[in-house]
């Protein structure tokens, strides 16, 4: 049990320090991409900094893998140059067992990324998001889903929009039950639209059986009201952006996500890309355990004999084509060429096997 805490412990600092020195290298980067993005836009050193610690942890949640990889290189090396490995070897350890400790480390680190940093980084990715849109556009444009159906809005100088839809098709290209209410720059409501279905066409929706009701003061709105076969009403909102907001499940906590995978359904829109992803983060603990054992299959080895940085270089392009792997099987799962579960669970598991194979083939040949 000492033996298991010590090679714990010695993981957990690996994996900690290469976390802080990749962090920081991530930072630097993102705030040169930031800055040559945004400089223009005169907002100061302050403001850009923050718009890069809000970008830096979703990048650090997808390079875990890697972190994990080079966290387990630098255990087993280390332990092979101060002769640590000979020594548990010659106590009778086998490879597998010198290897419980770093798996359930792995496990324990993949269980803390899926149920805490998920919420952390997809706040801080949402959020990111605003701000870089109120920057380019200077108007916020919001969208989501509830139980009460799909809700939009959009902005201009001449002021906000709230849209409200029960249902959409599955490409949200039109909205159906559809009821607009425009406000003026001071916050005023000016009108609203009711229609059976709205288009989003050319920069304009194309109302379809609409009814406006003139929302004035001292008017009367009833009397006052208008129906159309066909209404168009401007828009500064594209198709291309609704769809990117509804498809990107990276901005959705995991905790929050069998929720919104259910008002997807319900609203008419395709969920399997959220679905996709949500078992994919329930995967990711086994993916991580997989890059130890990979690593360590390449690594635990003593260096007397020789051949470490081309083992070094071996386990990380094998951690690289078993990322790319998963990476396309989720591609596959997403565009239904392969069934959920096993675009998500195959590339793991597999990975799991042949590490094990791996190293028991060090051992036993």
């Amino acid at each position: 049990m000492i033996l298991h805490l010590y090679f714990a412990r010695r993981f957990a600092t690996s994996f900690l320090i290469l976390t802080f020195v990749l962090t920081c290298f991530v930072v630097l980067v993102d705030l040169v991409d930031v800055t040559r993005r945004y400089a223009s836009f005169d907002i100061g050193i302050g403001r850009l900094i923050g718009l890069t610690l809000l970008n830096t942890p979703q990048t650090v949640n997808q390079i875990l893998p890697l972190i994990m990889i080079l966290a387990t290189v630098a255990l087993f090396i280390s332990l092979a140059r101060s002769s640590e490995l000979v020594a548990t070897r010659a106590a009778g350890r086998s490879a597998l067992k010198a290897l419980i400790a770093p798996v359930v480390v792995a496990l324990l680190i993949g269980g803390f990324a899926v149920t805490t940093f998920n919420p952390i980084a997809t706040g801080a990715a949402k959020r990111f998001t605003e701000l870089t849109e109120t920057l380019k556009t200077g108007k916020a444009s919001s969208f989501s889903i509830s139980g009460e159906g799909l809700w939009l809005r959009q902005g201009d100088a001449n002021g906000q929009s709230v849209i409200r839809a029960w249902r959409s098709n599955e490409d949200a290209s039109v909205l159906f039950d559809v009821t607009f209410i425009t406000y003026s720059p001071a916050g005023d409501p000016v009108r609203r639209i009711a229609a059976e279905s709205a288009a989003l066409k050319d920069g304009a929706w194309i109302l379809r059986q609409a009814k406006v009701w003139p929302l004035m003061k001292g008017l009367n709105s009833e009397s006052s009201s208008e129906t159309y076969a066909e209404f168009t009403l401007p828009s500064s909102l594209t198709l291309e952006r609704i769809r990117e907001s509804f498809g990107k499940p990276e901005a959705i906590s995991i905790w929050d996500m069998p929720t919104f995978i259910r008002q997807l359904d319900q609203a008419g829109f395709s969920s399997r890309k959220h679905r996709l992803w949500f078992q994919a983060e329930l995967a990711r603990p086994l993916f991580l355990c997989a890059m130890v054992l990979i690593a360590s299959a390449f690594t635990m080895r003593h260096t007397r004999l020789g051949g470490t940085g081309v083992a070094v270089l071996s386990a990380v392009l094998l951690g690289f084509g078993l990322y790319f792997i998963r990476s396309f099987a989720h591609i596959l799962g997403e565009n239904g060429q392969l069934p959920i579960h096993l675009a998500v669970w195959a590339p793991p598991v597999a990975s799991v096997f042949l590490a094990l194979g791996l190293l028991l083939h060090s051992e036993d040949g």
